[in-house]
Formats: C-alpha cells, sequence, structure tokens
C-alpha cells in the first residue's frame, strides 16, 4: 500500500485522510501517515468527530471542563472539534509552508443545519476560521444554493474554503462560478489571492456505494 500511495503522490495525487481524533493526533499515529503513507491533508465532518469523541477516553479531561463550566453541547462540540483541527492543522504546517500552501490543509465543517441559510453558514464559517486561527484550515461550505453565495462571500473574506456535496457537473459549474466571484471579492478588498487555496469535493463515493450495493444483489463480483 505503501508503494502504491507513493507512486500516486509522485504523480501529482494529493493523499488527503478522511478521518481525525484526538488519539491520532496525540499518538503520533498522524505525523507518522503523513511521514510514511504521504498523507498532505486532512478532513473532517460531524460524523468523524461524534464516533471519535464516543470510542475511548481521548476527550475525558476536556468534556470535564467544559462541563464544569455547564457550557452548552453545542458550544463543547465546537471547542472539542477545534482544538482537533488546531493540533491537526500544527502538524501539517511543514507540508503546508514547503508546498507553498498547495498542501497540507485540514478541513472543519460549518454546522450542517445551516445548509439553507447563507448568513448563517458565513457567520459559522468566519467563527471556526477565527477559533481554529491557522492560516492551513479550510472551512467546508456544502454546494447547496444557499451555500454558493455563502463560497462566495467566505472566499471574499480571505477564508480558504473546501466545498462540499457536489453531485452535478451543473452545480460543479456554479461552484466555480462562486469562487471566482469571491476572488474578485478579496481583490476588491485588497487580499492576498495567493493565500487562498479552495477545493471543491465532487461526491463520486455516493455513487461508487450505490454501484457497490447493485452488484452485490446481481451477485456479481
Amino acid at each position: 500500500m505503501t508503494d502504491a500511495l507513493k507512486r500516486l503522490s509522485e504523480e501529482g495525487v494529493a493523499i488527503w485522510l478522511d478521518d481525525l481524533s484526538r488519539k491520532r493526533i496525540t499518538s503520533g499515529n498522524l505525523a507518522e501517515l503523513i511521514d510514511q503513507q504521504h498523507v498532505v491533508g486532512v478532513t473532517t465532518n460531524p460524523t468523524i468527530f461524534q464516533k471519535a469523541i464516543s470510542e475511548g477516553d481521548g476527550y475525558d479531561r476536556q468534556l470535564s471542563d467544559l462541563a464544569a463550566r455547564k457550557v452548552t453541547v453545542e458550544e463543547a462540540i465546537r471547542m472539542i472539534t477545534t482544538a482537533d483541527v488546531r493540533d491537526a492543522a500544527d502538524i501539517l504546517r511543514p507540508v503546508f509552508d514547503s508546498t507553498d500552501g498547495q498542501d497540507g490543509r485540514v478541513s472543519i465543517e460549518v454546522d450542517p443545519r445551516l445548509a439553507h441559510n447563507t448568513k448563517a453558514t458565513v457567520a459559522e464559517a468566519k467563527q471556526l476560521a477565527w477559533l481554529v486561527d491557522r492560516p492551513n484550515t479550510l472551512i467546508k461550505i456544502p454546494a447547496t444554493e444557499a451555500g454558493l453565495p455563502a463560497i462566495t462571500e467566505t472566499i471574499g473574506l480571505g477564508i480558504s474554503v473546501n466545498v462540499t456535496l457536489i453531485f452535478s457537473l451543473e452545480r460543479y459549474r456554479k461552484v466555480m462560478d462562486a469562487y471566482l466571484s469571491g476572488l474578485e471579492k478579496a481583490k476588491e478588498r485588497g487580499l492576498d489571492l495567493s493565500k487562498i487555496h479552495s477545493v471543491a469535493s465532487f461526491f463520486v463515493s455516493r455513487v461508487d456505494t450505490e454501484i457497490d450495493r447493485r452488484l452485490d444483489e446481481l451477485g456479481t463480483d
């Protein structure tokens, strides 16, 4: 597997880890994957963090402190997830620096419940970027109708975005337009466009899953 990943990396494929946990960070596993498995980025989502928090005792001390402060569940989740993303971003910082910002980034997703609220999505993106406070952070925003103008405005503020939940070529074109409009806004504000490295995630995995299911039903290997 390592050789295969090495060949992919040499061909210019950016290998990302679709997972993150406190254990991966503190055990040195993430650093090992970067060093030995050619991982150059990490992406997260609420499901990944739910699984991480529910397993093991890595979050017990922080949860105890948050409970003592009587913070809300939403605030507790935000503090836990941004702490993990911040630490992961620090681990990936050498990759970020050596590639001039092309790689070495970590994604954190806005609250999915805001997917159809442009103003709230932008506010959440700004808050997450402020809390993590690392230049190699990507704020993940879904490509919903409300998400498109949020993408433009967030990029226009100089915040790099990972656009997610793209399921069609038509929507992908709209995402590209939103990205370019965001760069125009950033330029108007006098921001350095070379610091904005956004990505768009086209969801082919869902298609793969559906094809596998149908093949299983047909009894085809």
